[in-house]
Formats: structure tokens, sequence, C-alpha cells
């Protein structure tokens, strides 16, 4: 998901009607199964098996703790362990800030530093009874969180590896300031090229494929046939390492899932130029100069960055480092395909994405009872939603496959999901108030619906439960089988055409059988057309038009120049 909570990638509001977290997980007493023993360079490890037969292996190290003097370093070499190492707990999180929408046991307040550096981790899920030899395509997960929240615990892939015959894979990275960090004295000091980036979880992502290049066969996977799939900011990683020259050959195919292409300099994340919130030189002040970066604790790292009204935390991501990306915005790179690896993509966003954003801020919504979530303004809560969710889709499709087909990758599919059947918690409906909001494919995905905590059984209910399977299945086969074969496809569905430079794009579009199912559309977007629209809008008034248009200016700064509204 994109937005920092206690997520994560995927977060509730309330213990009866909304969690809005990735994820919630009932961890249950696990024994080890003898014909999950593994020999790998590391140790022995033995994991366990799941309900449906799938073989799992949890909290398995892919390099080394990242605190202390490898703090702001890339990640070392994965430790190596004694004896038979058990697989049967999640890893540690990445350390992150609690808030209260963070889905974890325990005695945490918001705030909280929640998290330990040893925390490079991943999980693996296998069909049952593989040899070394089965070479099934391995797809590694991405969690979400805006980069500073989320973790692999809040997924499980044991349903889509048995349902597709996969090996799943759910990785960790470092999150937040430990994540995205830029300053000279950590360039000066560098002991490698590697640790003069600033991008420090993108190089842990490439460090857990090398991982997988050297063990997935282990597990009964293809370490030549990678697929590296994530939703949000798990997404807008995948991008990076698309971009990333560091991760060339680590993996040959790709699926965002609401993701983002952006970038910023790094004279801009270290406060020398825009304004970015918690620049790195101001934080460095913070701490007591970059001679302190290593030996200050955990929690005053967090400490020294300052929280949003809502508690939450934004810094600077994605930076153009020059060593994990290049220094020039992240989405020129995708305008010769020399500069980025072409691999084989699917790219889509959800039709309502911003109604989960909307639904947690109050200018949109009221708690009656301080738990059911209702709209405050119908007219105004679409509209805001449609503008901006369309903006996203321009963001994460229209733009970056038109851009990647005309430099001549002609192997790029879009989709569109729309599954917005949510039932009703009392005076909290969910097909208005959700629809098919951001994160809300990702159950589809996993055949797995568990996102929204005590919520799902309303917003998942059983008048809905043979349909959602249906859908599921499809798009469980549709990516699987990409990932099989760099060609998205399934026997009962309609052929997924690509993105074409010259035309109408073709996109997937995702539903239930009950309003129009899967099927092809031939739209277009950009930010000229949603301008259009929004001057036209009889659903609000003018001052509402005005607040649309300045959001709507932050991409398309010439929005301001087609109205009268204050400045």
């Amino acid at each position: 998901m994109h937005f920092a909570t206690k997520v994560t990638p995927m977060k509730y509001i309330s213990v009866l009607i909304i969690v809005f977290s990735l994820f919630v997980l009932h961890v249950q007493a696990q024994t080890t199964a003898p014909q999950t023993l593994r020999s790998l360079p590391q140790g022995e490890l033995i994991g366990f098996i799941e309900d449906n037969g799938a073989h799992v292996w949890r909290g398995v190290p892919f390099a080394a703790d990242t605190g202390g003097e490898n703090r702001w370093r890339a990640p070392q070499a994965a430790p190596s362990w004694d004896g038979v190492r058990a697989g049967l707990e999640f890893g540690p999180h990445c350390p992150q800030i609690v808030t209260e929408f963070t889905q974890e046991e325990g005695d945490y307040e918001n705030g909280d530093v929640l998290g330990d550096e040893a925390c490079l981790n991943l999980d693996i899920y296998t069909p049952p009874n593989l040899g070394p030899d089965a070479n099934l395509p391995i797809m590694v997960w991405i969690h979400g969180g805006s980069n500073v929240s989320g973790s692999s615990k809040s997924y499980s892939g044991h349903k889509f590896a048995v349902n597709e015959n996969v090996i799943i894979i759910s990785v960790q990275y470092r999150l937040g300031p430990l994540g995205w960090f830029s300053h000279p004295a950590l360039r000066n000091s560098a002991q490698s090229p590697e640790d003069k980036a600033a991008n420090f979880a993108i190089l842990d992502l490439i460090a857990a494929l090398k991982w997988l290049k050297t063990n997935g066969s282990t597990f009964g996977g293809d370490p030549d046939n990678v697929t590296i799939f994530g939703e949000s900011a798990g997404a807008h990683n995948v991008a990076a390492l698309m971009a990333s020259p560091l991760a060339k050959g680590l993996f040959h195919k790709a699926i965002m899932q609401s993701g983002f292409f952006d970038s910023l300099t790094i004279e801009a994340a270290e406060g020398r130029q825009a304004d970015e919130p918690n620049p790195s030189f101001k934080i460095a002040q913070r701490l007591g100069g970059p001679d302190a970066f290593r030996t200050v604790p955990l929690e005053e790292v967090f400490a020294a960055y300052e929280l949003d009204d809502s508690g939450s935390l934004d810094l600077p991501r994605m930076i153009e480092d020059g060593v994990t990306l290049a220094q020039r915005p992240m989405e020129e790179s995708f305008k010769d395909t020399e500069n980025f690896n072409a691999v084989p993509l699917i790219t889509g966003v959800n039709r309502d994405e911003m109604k989960l954003f909307q639904a947690l801020d109050p200018k949109f919504t009221r708690r009656l009872f301080g738990l059911f979530y209702t709209i405050r303004d119908t007219g105004f809560y679409n509209a805001s939603s449609e503008y901006g969710s369309r903006r996203w889709r321009v963001r994460a499709i229209d733009l970056p496959a038109k851009r990647m087909v005309a430099a001549g990758h002609d192997q790029v599919y879009a989709y569109r999901f729309d599954w917005d059947v949510g039932g009703q918690a009392f005076w909290t409906n969910f097909k208005k108030l959700l629809g098919a909001a951001h994160a809300i494919e990702i159950p589809f995905v996993f055949n797995r619906f568990v996102l929204l905590g005590q919520a799902d059984k309303y917003m998942f209910n059983n008048k809905t439960a043979q349909e959602r399977e249906t859908l599921s299945r499809a798009m469980g086969r549709y990516w699987a089988n990409f990932a099989r074969t760099s060609v998205p496809s399934y026997k009962n569905g309609p052929v997924w055409p690509k993105v074409l430079s010259d035309q109408t794009p073709g996109l997937l579009r995702f539903d239930g059988a009950s309003d129009g199912g899967i099927e092809i559309i031939t739209d277009s977007e950009s930010h000229e057309a949603i301008l259009d629209d929004l001057l036209r809008d009889t659903r609000i008034n003018e001052r509402e038009r005005c607040v649309l248009i300045a959001a709507h200016a932050v991409y398309m700064p010439e929005a301001r120049d087609k109205t009268e509204c204050p400045v």
C-alpha cells in the first residue's frame, strides 16, 4: 500500500468496521516436516506443511544484520548457522514507526519504533514434494507501505503457490530512513561502490534476488525464470529494479500493481534543492552529525524525523543516487531500452485507487459512534476519487507504457481492476466507501480474502463468494502464466492484448461476472482529458472544483491557467 501505517505495500479502521492493513495473519503453532529439509550454503533448513499441502519456510536470512557498522551500507553476506534452522516463524519487521493502523501483536503505542535491523529475510512457499530439478517459475513479492512500513508477514503465498504451481517468495527490505538516505558523509566513507548508494532498500532487494539465483533451485524453482511483482510502494520498487543497472539479469518478468515511476535528485533528498520533508542534512544535524550515524540508537534515528499531521512518516525516497539508479529522472530511463531492464511487464491500477485514502480522511468521511464510517458529501467524494484515480492511471499505465513501447519494448501489458461489490456493515457501505480501492486486488491475486481484518466478513461476504473465487482464480492464472511464458493467458478468458504505441492501448479489465466480467477495454487517459472533464463536472461546486484543480496542477501546472481559481 502506498501510505505509511502500522501496516504494507498493504490497515484497519476499527474493531468491527475496517482494518486497513495488508493481511491480518492469525499465527498458529506449526510443526517441522522432514520432507521440507533443505541444505543451503548457510546451513540446514527445515520448514513445515500448510493445510493445503504447501511447503513453507519462514524468516530465512538472505543478508546480514544491517545495524551498527552495517547501517547505511550495502547489504552484507547472509549469515550461516549451526545445526538445523527451523523456518517456522516470521523474521522481525524491518524498523518502522507504529501508527494506529499497524497490525502487530504486543504492547505498542503510536509513535513507537517496531522492528529490528536484523530483518533482511524472506519467506518461501512452494507446491508439495518438489525436487531440485522441478524448475518452477519463481515469483518474488515486494510488499507495499509507502516504503516506510509493512512486512512479509502480512502476506502468505501458500494458496497461490499450490493453485498455480509456482514458487512464491515474500521478501523484506529496509524501510524509511534506514532504506532511503542520501548524505555525502556516507559516500566519503564508502567501503564499496554500492555503499555510495542512497536507495539501500533497492540494494536489499537486489541481494534477495542474488540469494535466489544461488538457492532458488534448492526449493524447486528456476533461477533463470524469476518474476518480480509488488503493489503500491512495492510496485514502485519493481520499477526501480527495472531501471537499475545493478539488477540486470536477476529477474526476467515484472508485474506492477498500482505503482509509480517517480524519483528525486540527491540535492532534493539532502535538502539542497526543492522542499522535501525531512531532508538528510537536517536529520544529520539532529543526530549529532555524520560521526554518530552508526552509533546512535535506532530509536533516536526515527526520533529525528518529523511526522505529518496524521502521525505518518514522510521522507525522501527513490533517489537518483548514481548507483542503484542513474542521475536522471527514473521515468526518463524508460525512453531507451539500453537504459532499463526491458523484461516483459504487466502494469495496472484499480479503478477507485483514491477511495482507500479518502476513507481515512476526516475531510471526506465521518465516524458514527466512533466506529462506522460514512461519506460526508457523496458527489465530492466520488469526483475527488475519480480524478485522483485517473491521474494514478496516467502515471502508472498510459505515460510509462507508451514511453516503453515507443522505445521498442514490445512486451507491455496493462490492466484495470474494477471489482467493487463490497458489502455493508450497519451504516458503513463498503461498495460506496471503497469500491475498487487501492490494494483491493491483492486478495484476488493471492486467493486469500483477508485484507480488512474484522471487516472482511462484511467486505467479502458470502453473497459474492463464488464470483470472487472465479475472478481470483482467473487473475492468479494470468499472473502465473505470465511468469511461466512471458504471456499473460487464461484459457477461459480473453486474450490479453499488448500495449501498442500507434493505437489506443488495450487494457484487460478485471471484474466479477455480475458486472461485465473480464473484458478488453480500449480507452486511453491523459492529464488533458482529466482536466477537460473536471472543468465540466456538475457534481461539484466551484470551491470544490478549485480544490480538485489545485491537486491536478501538481502534475499539470498549466491547469491553473484554465480557471479563475485563486493561486
